[in-house]
């Protein structure tokens, strides 16, 4: 069997943000400074906080966008969500305006205010939040309405993928960030995101079905654990569940054909994984986790053949130069 753990080592470590993990928090820290020196949001008990996944530690190369979860403990039951999305445009917009070419900065969202970071190649959303009437989790509107909020504890999520970490010996994290990068791989910029995916995973290691002992053999259950997961979402409307809210389970916007191309193209990629991890020929497994992780955020291949394999997963050809001193061992047979 090919397990490959230095490339899966390597692998992981071309899909790490980067530089990214500086400038995400900067960022952060700039839109949060703007709208906690906002005297209407001071009354609202304003208290943003990280969220998503880059805060969960599963973002790949390259972050795009980092989720600011902005909690209004007393903001009045009679402000809407419209109300309350006004309020961010007039604070950040104020703060960030435009870039030095005039380019607007601030952007309104259904759920969320955007604010782009020119100089990192990144955005902030600022999500708006309201106690729920449990007390223990939150709201936030809903996408496409006026005035309807969605119940929703992100703060859970981030307990829950460390605890999960910790269950699988840290296993869990890296598991999410290769399937994170093999729908990037298979999909493109296509729906369903990355969410999606990590959230079926996580079901998938709730379950109990996902086992390993290394990178490899995790790898490759979790995909096939998830590409069935993905394909009772699709072919029999078995919701993937947030678990986070009782009862819930995850929204997603996808059309038809994107859904179905995500069933066909896990369902694919799982069978292509266990016959790489099958494979007693490293240079041939190689080439298929190869194409199932694609490449990074910088275009460059995540994962790196073998040494003595070329990139078609051929072995290296020794070439013996005249006048050499040593020359390879072979079965000492002469004719």
């Amino acid at each position: 069997m090919a397990h490959l753990k230095q490339q899966f080592k390597d692998a992981l470590g071309s899909i790490e943000p980067g530089a990214d993990k500086a400038n995400a928090p900067e960022a952060h820290q700039l839109v949060r400074q703007a709208l906690e020196a906002d005297s209407k949001l001071i009354e609202y008990g304003v208290d943003p906080v990280l969220i998503g996944s880059y805060k969960r530690s599963v973002s790949i190369k390259r972050v795009k966008d980092v989720d600011v979860f902005v909690r209004l403990p007393e903001l009045p039951s009679d402000v809407t969500s419209k109300d309350i999305l006004d309020r961010f445009f007039t604070v950040l917009h104020k703060e960030f305006g435009s870039d030095e070419d005039g380019h607007r900065r601030t952007k309104r969202q259904d759920r969320s205010l955007q604010v782009s970071f020119p100089d990192y190649d990144l955005y902030v959303d600022a999500v708006p939040a309201r106690p729920h009437w449990d007390g223990k989790t939150w709201e936030i509107p809903q996408k496409g309405t006026e005035n309807k909020w969605v119940q929703t504890n992100p703060e859970a999520l981030t307990a829950l993928s460390s605890e999960m970490n910790t269950r699988h010996e840290s296993f869990y994290v890296p598991t999410v960030k290769l399937l994170r990068q093999t729908r990037r791989a298979l999909l493109g910029h296509a729906k369903p995101g990355g969410f999606f995916i990590e959230m079926a995973t996580y079901q998938a290691f709730s379950s109990g079905m996902v086992k390993g002992n290394d990178h490899a053999e995790y790898y490759v259950s979790a995909l096939s654990e998830v590409s069935k997961i993905i394909s009772n979402f699709v072919l029999l409307g078995i919701p993937v569940a947030d678990p986070t809210v009782y009862g819930q389970s995850i929204r997603i916007r996808a059309s038809e054909e994107e859904l179905n191309r995500a069933a066909t193209r896990f369902t694919d990629a799982a069978a292509t994984a266990l016959a790489a991890l099958d494979d007693e020929d490293e240079g041939e497994a190689a080439t298929k986790f190869r194409k199932l992780l694609g490449k990074n955020g910088d275009n460059n291949t995540v994962f790196p053949m073998p040494p003595g394999f070329n990139d078609d997963g051929t072995k290296r050809s020794t070439i013996i130069s005249a006048g050499a001193r040593t020359v390879p061992a072979g079965q000492r047979t002469f004719g």
